[in-house]
């Protein structure tokens, strides 16, 4: 990852914590890093959202990614992936 990633992380936790879910930066003793997501009100939902460019040499836009590798949205717009992570780990009812 690059260096880069971190300011991209912290932005989807300020996102993240607006809509009111918890999350944080964690960082893995290889040094990469990624986002941790738990909806307080059923803490069984969590997730961990990555954040890397694309790769393919000839696009090498940033996004953040769900933990199972699927690309999830473009790191510039953090609102709209807090939106999209706060969809998935809504419990049921809300």
């Amino acid at each position: 990852m690059g260096e880069d990633d971190s300011g991209r992380l912290e932005r989807l936790v300020a996102e993240l914590d607006a809509r009111g879910l918890l999350a944080r930066v964690v960082r893995t003793p290889r040094g990469r890093a990624f986002v941790r997501v738990i909806n307080p009100d059923a803490t069984s939902l969590a997730e961990n959202v990555t954040c890397r460019q694309v790769p393919v040499p000839e696009h090498r836009d940033w996004y953040y990614w769900w933990s199972w590798g699927e690309k999830m949205h473009r790191a510039d717009d953090p609102a709209g992936a807090a939106t999209k992570v706060a969809r998935v780990l809504a419990a049921v009812g809300d």
